[in-house]
């Protein structure tokens, strides 16, 4: 009768396992409403249906989970399965992340999947180095730069109150002579809602998701870079699964990625006429701000090549090329 007992158990034991759902958490630090969020959500929800519900993706937006500089550390550690970070970010840990944040390197959506191809190795192994494997990347539209007031040159960011999220955009902050405030995504409105800030670079995007056009009037237009966002695994969480599950995880992250590319290219043209609809001021850069910056591009390269050495030298030239 033990004997019956115990085979029975161990029957129901194997049936719940062969039957068994993982679940996997992805922290990513944007809202609900914007693509890059969107585009994960709709990767978990491909993942659940090619893996006929066997692996469970809960994206957990707007920094609920973690915050953005913490969530690269969530899954290198295994306290989050995936997450989705900013790559330059983490410039300072690693130089090759902050690549696709120099100013005026790559300029355009062509350039800058030019130059994702050329980094990608090093970036794939980078992160296999730590752990973890890289699932898609998804860049953000060009950046230009919010302001308070009218800029006809550099010199009209002199003292200014500007934003910084990453290294580089501190960096261009003291080149240009403003004065740099770390201010996260989650955490911007109210920055330019209590006067913390008066300006700052970045998407079309961010300033629509942020209600920008509320606080500050100005947006110049200077494609300067294209930030991309990259989706991570924990390596061990991802060899846990079974090969069909692999699979279907890799399938939808490849599909996420070229979806991701193409909702930036069509959303950039939108956030631009959702910023005039609500009053902003969108204006090409005048040809002394847009020289001005491109001599800070240009300083960033050089100084960002000094760093990064031979390995991000050989990245450099591949693109290039």
């Amino acid at each position: 009768m033990k004997l019956k007992l115990a085979l029975t158990a161990a029957a129901l034991t194997l049936g719940t396992a062969a039957f068994a759902q993982t679940k996997w958490d992805l922290p990513a630090a944007y809202p609900a409403t914007n693509f890059h969020t969107e585009n994960l959500v709709q990767f978990a929800n491909d993942v659940d249906k090619a893996s006929a519900g066997k692996l469970k993706i809960t994206v957990h937006a707007n920094a609920s989970l973690f915050k953005a500089p913490e969530i690269k550390r969530a899954v290198q550690g295994g306290q989050a399965q995936a997450g989705e970070i900013l790559m330059a970010n983490f410039q300072n840990e690693w130089q090759l992340w902050g690549i696709d944040g120099i100013p005026f390197l790559a300029d355009s959506y062509a350039s800058a999947r030019k130059l994702y191809e050329a980094s990608k190795p090093v970036v794939a192994k980078k992160l296999d180095e730590q752990g973890m494997m890289l699932l898609y990347t998804v860049p953000w539209p060009p950046q230009g730069i919010y302001s308070k007031k009218p800029l006809a040159s550099a010199a009209d960011l002199k003292g200014i109150k500007w934003r910084a999220y990453s290294p580089a955009t501190a960096r261009v902050a003291e080149l240009v002579g403003a004065q740099p405030v770390t201010v996260q995504a989650a955490e911007l409105s109210q920055a330019m809602a209590t006067g913390v800030i008066e300006s700052y670079m970045s998407s079309g995007s961010t300033g629509y998701d942020t209600k920008t056009y509320e606080h500050l009037k100005y947006w110049y237009d200077t494609q300067a870079w294209l930030p991309k966002n990259a989706v991570i695994a924990n390596k061990a969480a991802f060899a846990a699964l079974d090969k069909p599950t692999q699979d279907a995880v890799l399938k939808a992250a490849a599909d996420a990625e070229k979806r991701g590319w193409d909702i930036s290219v069509a959303k950039n043209q939108e956030y631009i006429d959702l910023l005039k609809k609500n009053g902003m001021t969108i204006l090409p850069p005048s040809p002394a701000l847009k020289a001005d910056m491109k001599k800070v591009g240009e300083t960033m390269l050089k100084e960002w090549v000094e760093k990064a050495g031979a390995e991000g030298k050989a990245v450099v030239d591949a693109y290039a090329k």
